[in-house]
């Protein structure tokens, strides 16, 4: 029994953990199930019916929620439920000040506005979402049997859906069948991504042989996916079928939602994620919320004027009980009681009106400051947009702000963080050069043509007044000439013909420089040579190993350059249709036993299925006829090819890619077609050859390669094509064996091939590797098994893929290496000389090779000659010390180095990725940053994205300084989120940093006046604006009424007076002002690019100045409550006759200090301030007259009238504010005559003539830090002149009126030469 009891215990527990795998599972994977299977059937027995609709819904709010959520909302502000507190406050009877439905009018308005605004937010996405929720698509009904067309909101997971062509995705559908001949869907993404090329999509391969139209009702298997997920590239499944077989599913076979489908007439798929579970809903995050770091200072000075109410109040309580204890028992006539009616004790008193004060003071704390932030904000953000300055026409795009709250930011960057590829360079690839077989093949007549074409566009761009020339630095090899770095004209006349994309498309396909590639002859020759050779030998039937293995390299090499891709090939006149072989063809070395046994994939995910695959590999012919050529040239169909090899065109996920498969072309090796199995090429003398492709292993960043697996059609072999950068596929190389003459030539090939690599970079080039490896039929299914193992998992599949890769690509054989030149996008030298003189370190993070990567730093004159590089390549601590050392000996490198935190040399720091990887140790950090932030310029090479990433947070939180990433490709995204400010390039590698970051840039020189302009301005007006506002707000009048009244809370001033001054009258200046105002002109700005040094030092916004504000507005108050408190003295005026006359001298006060405050005066400042004024007069007028019993004793009735009638009115009205100003004045004069800051140098450089400030700002182009002489250059006094003249600008002037300016340019020199 008791062993009965023990099998069936471990039965049940056998059975809870089959039970609890399988949850696991069931957690981690979806099952859809076809719809019409269960169109009968009641709605809890449809397997589908947990997952999401396809309705869209991305309003936040209903009829009935709008109200209490947003307020919900609203109340995680501090600020709004602190206001809401006071508010309610004055509902208590013992404590209130002022009329309780009055004093929630403030509130009760600020949260109106920003509930209005954000309903109106949500009504456009309503519409927005409506629109889109009502589009038509066709979905399957069992009941028709036919596709019907419904709405998009009425499609679910696991309806069949056709597709048409033009037509937009409604959901994330898997791909069943199409029209198309090869099974194949083009789609475009630049919904998604941004990227402009076509993609491809093959149909599920079981379904790939369908003979006739795909019949939903005879579909009866089971999808098995990934739960719902936000990557873009990456889908993981697979489908079971009724007779148990098993195939998996990629990223190929699914559609996404929001792609549309092109130059497919028709599809069907199925639904497999829909509504909010596709993909492009779980990536559509809104725009990203950041706290910019004036907003941190911000809060810190609201925190101290908390503490300053809460010092008032309590000095008004003690006050308050005082007065109250001197009475002893006699009560005071206007004594409060308690709410039983009985006197209160002094102590009581003082608690009680301790909670008057909160609400009379309320003021302190600005209300409106945040919605008026906010507003600014937007604003400026706007006029950020309409700068035509910040377009880019060839492109057809312009600056885009993804983040509306960290404008400021932009003018307080102290470190920018660089990408170069895309970033800094065009990211468009010209094919320069080459190697093969340790042969190097310098294509001196390309390298002319292209300078002709330089020359070309330079002439165009003199005529048309865009030019400069940039000298490149000189090339280590003779036949390089200079360069001149210009804005290719071509692409001009593709300007606003159509879409952005396609302004974008026509603008890479009509370069000239990447198409039409000039072979070298003596490449040429061979490659004519191989072919005519190799046609020889395929028409005797001849082996392939009697083709000389220098021959044999090259016809591979140019092989690899145009089958290892995913190059998409097109035709203009059937725009990405596919040039396909005829349906009859077939190569005669495959034996097809079946037609999807020979269908792949074109993805790392991709193969044949292993039953078909290992099948195929059991029937192949005997060995001895492998390495043969088929004596029988195969057939093609002249129809198929009618399409001629010049109409061609390629369209790639990567410039290098086109590059590559351009260059291929020029030496007659066309790519000509592909399938998802197979790539059809054209060679010399050989005609047109269709390799089987078996697999393709995708590049990836860790891998820094990628191969493709082919079946020559030739020889039968199985061969793996490898493409990659030199610093991995050099290791990857199999050692040859020098104990034969073939081991010692192929040591004598990496030996030449890895020196012209090191020729290529250094010339600036960028370099790629060429390889290859034959695979025995056993190795090839040895290697299969595995592979298919990994293709099939779901969990881990990304690593069992990974480790595939690497076991195939070992042991390779070198053919050769390429160089490529990317070229420097145009103003970049200028930018980068620009932002260093703004005192902006720059760092440039790039994945290229060491040499390369200085190269073009040179170039873009990141590194100058002049500079001493210090080079980091051995992952060692010593290194690191004795670099410490080094720089600490390091002469300085400009005097006024002692004015920065650290000592700045000018030094270089250049790190490849190893030593970077070592060196970001938490051991070496520090000792690393010691280093690399004492120089000048620091280039990290071969840096992966977590690097980039791992680099920007480190500066940023052990330096605590504001940091900006820049960047263009998707490896850029990490760095772009963890920096303080994130730009994106919206270049040639999609939009992937383009959407994840703060700002987007259509090319890096429009950084310039982002920062220096842009940036400057937004954080000059945002911190003067709060300044402003807690000076404003701290003219409290009433606390010094108090004295007079026995603390006891009362207001002299009307409260509608009280609640509406900050709200209303005084609200509209500050925000044009906000908005509007310049301090330096944006020509002064660029010319000057130290002037952005006040922004990193945060000299606009300094604690100091915060607490100078409040004793400014506490001197301001006293001067406006005393000078009409005397002037009004042992008069009969009643209360509110000597209340009014202050809040109007406070009201002109507070707007004349703002008028000093303002830089640049327009209209509108003029219209806002008159509008104050004029609301001020008209509200006192209309509530004076219509008041006439509202609050007795004291009644407001007439004030004004009888106000304006009093001469005494008007005598106060000027001297008041001028006594209150004169101080802040005299302080503004004295500082911008006696020591004036860089800025308001640069604010009266605007002021002078144009070509007197031309002259002084050409004059004062000195190198940052170098000394200055006492006496300018300008001054010319070399020759005797009258008495009363002088020579200022070469123009000679009365001494007179020229002895004031005469001072003030030898000031601005001075500064200049300080700064």
């Amino acid at each position: 029994m008791a062993r009965d009891g023990e099998d069936a215990g471990m039965v049940k527990a056998a059975k809870v953990k089959r039970q609890r795998k399988k949850k696991t599972k069931e957690n981690k994977t979806r099952t859809v199930h076809a719809n019409i299977l269960y169109d009968n059937a009641k709605g809890e027995e449809n397997p589908n019916r947990h997952y999401a609709n396809n309705k869209i819904k991305t309003t936040k709010y209903t009829l009935l929620s709008f109200l209490p959520k947003n307020l919900f909302e609203q109340f995680h502000r501090f600020a709004n439920v602190y206001f809401v507190f006071i508010a309610l406050l004055n509902f208590v009877p013992v404590v209130n000040a002022f009329q309780p439905e009055l004093a929630l009018a403030p509130v009760v308005f600020i949260l109106s506005v920003t509930a209005i605004k954000d309903l109106w937010e949500d009504y456009r996405r309503h519409r927005s979402d409506k629109e889109i929720n009502h589009m038509d698509c066709l979905v399957y009904s069992r009941v028709e049997r036919r596709y019907v067309e419904k709405y998009w909101k009425e499609v679910r997971v696991g309806d069949f859906i056709r597709l048409r062509c033009n037509e937009i995705l409604p959901a994330d559908v898997l791909l069943l069948t199409s029209s198309d001949p090869d099974r194949l869907c083009h789609i475009e993404t630049a919904t998604l991504d941004g990227e402009t090329n076509l993609k491809q999509r093959q149909v599920v391969r079981s379904f790939f042989d369908l003979d006739c139209d795909f019949d939903p009702t005879k579909y009866n298997s089971i999808i098995e996916c990934e739960k719902p997920n936000n990557d873009l590239n990456r889908f993981r499944g697979y489908i079971i079928h009724r007779s148990g077989r098993r195939d998996a599913l990629y990223k190929e076979n699914l559609l996404l939602r929001g792609c549309t489908i092109r130059n497919t007439e028709e599809a069907v798929g199925i639904v497999i994620y829909a509504g909010h579970e596709t993909k492009a809903m779980l990536n559509n995050n809104g725009p990203r919320y950041k706290r910019s770091k004036l907003e941190r200072q911000m809060n810190v000075d609201v925190f101290w004027c908390v503490i300053i109410l809460l010092v008032m109040c309590l000095f008004a309580a003690v006050g308050h009980g005082l007065w109250m204890f001197q009475y002893g028992d006699k009560r005071p006539v206007f004594d409060v009681l308690s709410p039983e009616g009985t006197d209160l004790s002094p102590i009581m008193s003082a608690i009680y009106l301790f909670l008057t004060m909160i609400i009379v003071f309320q003021v302190l704390i600005p209300i409106s400051l945040f919605v008026s932030i906010e507003i600014v904000k937007i604003c400026q953000v706007f006029f950020i947009h309409q700068d035509m300055d910040l377009y880019d026409e060839e492109t057809d795009s312009h600056l885009q702000c993804r983040a509306l709250n960290i404008t400021e930011d932009l003018g307080q960057m102290q470190y920018i963080f660089s990408d170069k590829t895309g970033t800094l360079t065009e990211n468009k690839m010209v094919f320069r050069r080459c190697t093969v077989a340790g042969v190097e093949y310098s294509h001196d007549a390309n390298a002319r043509r292209l300078a002709m074409y330089q020359e070309m566009d330079s002439e165009e761009e003199e005529c048309t007044s865009h030019g400069g020339t940039l000298p490149r630095r000189d090339s280590v090899t003779s036949h390089q000439s200079a360069r001149v770095v210009l804005r290719s004209q071509s692409t001009k006349s593709h300007r606003r013909t159509g879409s952005r994309a396609e302004a974008k498309r026509a603008s890479i396909l009509s370069k000239h420089t990447e198409k039409d590639i000039t072979p070298d002859p003596q490449l040429l020759d061979k490659v004519n040579e191989c072919s005519s050779q190799m046609d020889f030998m395929r028409f005797h039937s001849q082996p392939m190993s009697q083709l000389p293995s220098d021959l044999s390299d090259i016809i591979d090499f140019f092989i690899a350059l145009t089958i290892c891709n995913t190059v998409v090939v097109s035709s203009p006149n059937q725009p990405r249709q596919k040039v396909k072989l005829s349906e009859g063809y077939a190569p005669p070395a495959l034996l097809i036993t079946n037609r999807s046994s020979n269908r792949g994939c074109s993805s790392i995910l991709s193969s044949p299925s292993a039953e078909s695959t290992l099948t195929k590999l059991d029937e192949e012919k005997p060995p001895n006829l492998e390495h043969t050529f088929s004596p029988v040239p195969p057939c093609y169909s002249e129809k198929a090819w009618a399409v001629a090899e010049g109409e061609l065109r390629y369209e790639a996920e990567s410039p290098d890619e086109a590059a590559l498969v351009y260059a291929a072309r020029a030496y007659k090796c066309s790519l000509v077609g592909r399938l998802p199995d197979q790539v059809t090429v054209e060679l010399p003398h050989l005609g047109k050859l269709s390799f089987e492709l078996l697999h393709t292993l995708g590049f990836d960043s860790t891998r820094k390669r990628m191969s493709v697996v082919v079946r020559h059609p030739l020889t039968d072999q199985i061969t793996v094509y490898t493409k990659g950068a030199d610093s991995v596929i050099m290791d990857l190389i199999k050692p040859p064996n020098t104990g034969n003459s073939k081991g010692k030539r192929q040591k004598k090939i990496v030996y030449r091939t890895q020196n012209y690599l090191n020729l290529y970079a250094a010339d600036g080039l960028r370099t790629l590797c060429i390889a290859k490896k034959v695979l025995t039929k056993e190795e090839y299914a040895c290697w299969l098994q595995r592979h298919l193992e990994a293709e099939t998992a779901i969990q881990g599949r990304e690593e069992l893929l990974f480790e595939s890769a690497l076991r195939l690509e070992t042991n390779l054989h070198l053919l050769g290496a390429t160089g490529i030149e990317d070229r420097l996008q145009d103003g970049v030298p200028e930018t980068i000389a620009s932002l260093r003189k703004a005192g902006l370190q720059i760092w440039v993070l790039t994945g290229d090779k060491q040499e390369t990567a200085v190269n073009i730093a040179y170039a873009c004159k990141l590194l100058e000659p002049e500079e001493e590089i210090l080079t980091l390549n051995e992952a060692c601590a010593l290194l690191l010390e004795e670099s410490l050392h080094y720089i600490q000996i390091y002469p300085s490198s400009s005097p006024s180095s002692s004015s920065v935190p650290f000592m700045v040399h000018r030094l270089g720091l250049v790190i490849d990725g190893r030593t970077l990887a070592y060196a970001l140790d938490k051991s070496l950090e520090d000792k690393f940053l010691a280093v690399a932030r004492s120089c000048r310029s620091v280039l990290c090479c071969r840096s992966t994205p977590l690097q980039k990433s791992m680099v920007v947070k480190l500066v940023r939180n052990k330096l605590k300084v504001m940091t900006l990433a820049i960047g263009d490709g998707a490896n850029d995204v990490s760095m772009i989120q963890v920096a303080d400010v994130g730009v994106g390039i919206s270049g040639q590698e999609g939009m992937q940093a383009v959407m994840a970051s703060d700002f987007a840039l259509p090319r890096f020189r429009y950084l310039q006046k982002l920062l220096l302009v842009h940036g400057h301005w937004c954080y000059s007006r945002l911190a003067n604006m709060i300044l402003y506002f807690f000076y404003k707000n701290a003219v409290t009048l009433i606390f010094w009424y108090q004295f007079y009244c026995g603390f006891s809370g009362s207001a002299m001033i009307d409260q509608w007076y009280l609640i509406f001054f900050n709200l209303m009258f005084s609200a509209f200046p500050q925000l044009i002002t906000g908005t509007l105002d310049k301090d330096v002109s944006a020509e002064t700005l660029q010319q000057l690019p130290q002037l952005y040094i006040s922004g990193q030092n945060s000299e606009e916004y300094k604690p100091y100045m915060f607490w100078m504000n409040m004793i400014d507005a506490f001197y301001q108050s006293l001067v406006c409550f005393f000078i009409p408190y005397f002037a009004y003295a042992d008069s009969d005026v009643d209360l509110f006759t000597w209340g009014t006359p202050i809040t109007t001298l406070a009201l002109f006060t507070i707007l004349l200090h703002l008028g000093i405050e303002t830089k640049t005066w327009t209209w509108m400042n003029w219209l806002s301030i008159s509008f104050s004024i004029a609301l001020f007069f008209t509200v006192a007028l209309c509530y004076n007259a219509s008041c006439p019993t509202c609050y007795s004793p004291s009644n407001p009735y007439w004030t004004m009238q009888r106000l304006l009638q009093d001469p005494l009115f008007y005598f106060l009205c000027v001297i008041t504010p001028v006594t209150a100003l004169l101080p802040r004045y005299f302080y503004r004069a004295c500082q911008g005559t006696l020591f004036p800051s860089p800025v308001q140098v640069g604010r009266q450089l605007d002021k002078l003539p144009a070509e007197t400030r031309r002259n002084i700002l050409s004059l004062s182009r000195v190198k940052v830090g170098s000394p200055l002489s006492t006496k300018p250059p300008f001054l010319s006094l070399a020759k005797p002149l009258p008495k009363d003249t002088i020579t200022v600008m070469g123009h000679r002037q009365p001494l007179e009126c020229n002895l004031v300016l005469l001072v003030f340019y030898v000031k601005v020199f001075w500064i200049l030469g300080l700064v």
